[in-house]
C-alpha cells in the first residue's frame, strides 16, 4: 500500500523538487500551501496548477493570515520585537503558523508522513521539525533537501531532467514573501562585506518620491485604522506594505546568530512591520510607566528569541504572551508618521490614556505637583548615595 506524505508546498524550487523526489521514493504526495500573506491570487492559482503537474495527488490552500496575526504577529507588535534592532521575525512567525496548518491537514488525511523542503543549513528545519514533533509526533518527518544536501543548481538540474524548468535566477536567491515581510538570501548575503542590490528586493530600485504622511490608530495595542479608516489588522498590514514598499521602508540586511550556532545573514523588506512597531513603540512611551517600558523591552526580546529559535511551544512563551497582552490595556490612540525614501519619522502621538498632561506639569518649565523647595529637597536626597560613595572613596 502506497504511503501518503503531506508536503508544505510553496511552489518554488525546493518544494517542487520534493514532490518529484518523494514520488520516486514510492510516496503519494499531497501538497498544502499555507498562505501567510505572501501570495497574490495569481500566484496561488499558479501553485495550485503546478502541484498536479508535478504529480501530487491533491493540493490544499489554507488562508492563515488572520490566524498568523492573532496567534503570533500581534505579540510581536506588543513586544516591539525587532531582532538585532532591525529584523522583524517575519519568517519565524510564519513557519510555526504554517507548521500548525500542515500538521492538522496531515492528521485529517491519515497521512503516514509529513514533509518540508528546508535545507540542513538554516533555521527553518529546526522550526518545522520541532513543531511537527510537538503537534503530530506519530508522523514520520521527511526532509529530502536536507538529507541529500543538494545545491540549488543540482536541484534545478534534477527538475529539468524531469521536464520542470526554473528561471536561471532561481539558483542565486531564496525568497520568502509573507505578510510580515520578505526575506532574501543568497549570493551577496553570504559575504558580510557585500550587500544586496536593490533589484534583489521585491520593491526593486527606489525612485524619487515626495514625503507622505499617514496616521495609524491602535486599540489596546492592536492596529485598527489608517488615516481614520477602520481596517482589520490583516487588511491594514497589506495596505501599509503597499504604501511603504515604494519608499523602501523596512529594507535592510540583518546579521545575527542562528539556531545552529553559526552567524547568518539575510536581506529583508518589511514595510508594515517597521511602521507598526515604530508607531506602537511611540504610543507606548506616552501611556506606559517607565518600569513597564523597561521590562517590556526585556521580555519582548525574550519572547522574540523563543519564537525565532524554535521554542514557541515552551510554556514560557504562553506566560510572556499573557504579560504582553496585559501591558496593552491602555495602548490606545493614534500615531502620526511621515514617510521618506528609506526612512520614516514619528511626528506626533495622542491617546486618551496619555501620561503627559501639560495642565499638571511641563518638563523643564512649570508644574503644579510640587514646589521649588520640594524639588530642591528631592534633588538633594536623590544624590545622597553618590555623595557618600565618593566621600568614602576619597578618604
Amino acid at each position: 500500500m502506497t504511503k501518503l506524505a503531506v508536503l508544505a508546498f510553496s511552489g518554488g524550487l525546493d518544494t517542487s523538487f520534493c514532490v518529484l523526489y518523494l514520488k520516486e521514493q514510492g510516496y503519494d504526495v499531497a501538497t498544502v500551501t499555507v498562505n501567510t500573506g505572501g501570495f497574490s491570487p495569481e500566484e496561488l492559482a499558479r501553485i495550485e496548477a503546478a502541484s498536479p503537474k508535478l504529480g501530487a495527488v491533491s493540493h490544499t490552500t489554507v488562508d492563515a493570515r488572520a490566524g498568523l496575526f492573532q496567534g503570533y504577529l500581534r505579540y510581536l507588535v506588543y513586544g516591539n520585537v525587532l531582532r538585532g534592532q532591525m529584523y522583524p521575525l517575519s519568517v519565524s512567525a510564519e513557519r510555526v503558523c504554517q507548521a500548525r496548518a500542515v500538521a492538522e491537514l496531515a492528521k485529517g488525511l491519515d497521512a503516514a508522513a509529513i514533509a518540508h523542503g528546508s535545507t540542513g543549513a538554516g533555521n527553518d528545519q529546526v522550526r518545522f521539525d520541532v513543531a511537527f514533533r510537538a503537534l503530530a509526533p506519530e508522523l514520520e518527518i521527511l526532509t529530502p533537501i536536507r538529507d541529500l544536501a543538494l545545491s540549488r543548481a543540482e536541484e534545478m538540474a534534477y527538475c529539468a531532467e524531469r521536464g520542470v524548468i526554473f528561471p536561471e535566477k532561481t539558483k542565486d536567491y531564496s525568497i520568502n514573501e509573507g505578510m510580515w515581510g520578505t526575506s532574501v538570501g543568497g549570493r551577496e548575503t553570504l559575504d558580510p562585506w557585500t550587500t544586496l542590490p536593490e533589484a534583489a528586493f521585491p520593491g526593486g530600485a527606489l525612485g524619487s518620491l515626495p514625503p507622505k504622511g499617514l496616521v495609524i490608530g491602535f486599540d489596546k495595542g492592536v492596529p485598527v485604522s489608517l488615516d481614520g479608516e477602520a481596517l482589520d489588522p490583516v487588511a491594514l498590514v497589506h495596505r501599509l506594505n503597499d504604501l511603504g514598499r515604494p519608499y523602501g521602508i523596512g529594507r535592510g540586511v540583518h546579521l545575527g546568530d542562528t539556531i545552529l550556532g553559526i552567524k547568518g545573514r539575510v536581506g529583508f523588506e518589511a514595510p508594515a512591520a517597521h511602521l507598526l512597531i515604530g508607531a506602537h513603540r511611540e504610543l507606548e512611551k506616552l501611556v506606559l510607566s517607565g518600569k513597564q517600558l523597561f521590562w517590556k523591552e526585556s521580555l519582548g526580546n525574550l519572547y522574540g528569541s523563543l519564537l525565532h529559535e524554535g521554542h514557541f511551544f515552551d510554556p514560557l512563551a504562553r506566560d510572556l504572551e499573557a504579560f504582553l497582552e496585559s501591558s496593552q490595556a491602555c495602548v490606545t490612540g493614534e500615531v502620526r508618521l511621515t514617510l521618506h525614501p528609506r526612512a520614516f519619522v514619528v511626528e506626533g502621538v495622542q491617546s486618551p490614556h496619555s501620561l503627559m498632561d501639560p495642565r499638571i506639569a511641563t518638563y523643564g518649565e512649570a508644574n503644579k505637583l510640587w514646589t521649588g523647595a520640594e524639588a530642591a529637597g528631592f534633588a538633594k536626597v536623590f544624590g545622597v548615595q553618590q555623595v557618600l560613595t565618593l566621600k568614602a572613596k576619597n578618604n
